[in-house]
């Protein structure tokens, strides 16, 4: 499998490259600091300019899967505006590239808590990580049109960050608009194995044109 993949040195990123490094992919690894992507045998590194959507598509073209783990950046003060931006680029070069299958990693805000409230919309949701959380939800909305593309969003577990020792399980729980909860009532997955679900997808491909999450 050639698996193109945007943000290789992010939080999730470098662990999606981990994963697909052990799995023995072949991988075009896209950073704006391609120094950070650790040298591997079957791993090719691209500096990226996600808003040049002429020369992504020409380095995407090959791909089987392009996988999109692009952060415009939690401190950035046009998270909102940067992140749809960069994230409608990477569609637009995808389909100019001829690559059918786009894998992006959201956010967990537009998990629905109730039949008709998405978590960001919860009163308690953190303001720091709002703008970034509206932006997956509303980039969500914009793919879900694209016709084109078999594309599928994932959104990670709310706790996240709650799993990230270090701690690779290898198995986990999935849903789909709804967070998969544990019997104490946390959804919590580790970055590690949110990296093993995106493998896993790439390999499957279960969710085509569907949004999807994960927990254990």
């Amino acid at each position: 499998m050639r698996v193109a993949l945007i943000g290789a040195t992010g939080f999730v990123g470098s662990q999606i490259l981990k994963e697909l490094v052990e799995r023995n992919q072949s991988i075009k690894a896209f950073a704006r600091n391609v120094e950070k992507v650790p040298a591997s045998k079957n791993v090719a590194t691209v500096a990226l300019d996600v808003n040049n959507v002429q020369a992504l598509a020409t380095d995407l073209k090959g791909a089987d899967v392009v996988i999109s783990a692009f952060n415009a950046g939690w401190t950035n003060p046009n998270l909102y505006e940067d992140f749809i931006k960069g994230a409608k680029a990477i569609e637009e070069a995808t389909k100019l590239a001829g690559v059918k299958r786009l894998i992006v990693i959201g956010g967990a805000g537009s998990l629905y808590v109730t039949d008709d409230l998405q978590l960001v919309d919860t009163p308690d949701f953190p303001e720091q990580i709002k703008p970034g959380a509206l932006a997956a939800r509303d980039y969500y909305n914009i793919l879900k049109e694209d016709n084109d593309l078999d594309w599928t969003m994932f959104s990670p577990a709310p706790e996240m960050h709650q799993g990230t020792s270090g701690t690779r399980q290898g198995t986990y729980r999935l849903g789909t608009d709804n967070p998969v909860f544990d019997a104490d009532g946390h959804s919590i997955l580790s970055v590690e194995d949110v990296a093993v679900v995106i493998a896993d997808e790439v390999e499957n491909a279960k969710f085509i044109k569907q949004r999807f999450t994960a927990a254990y």
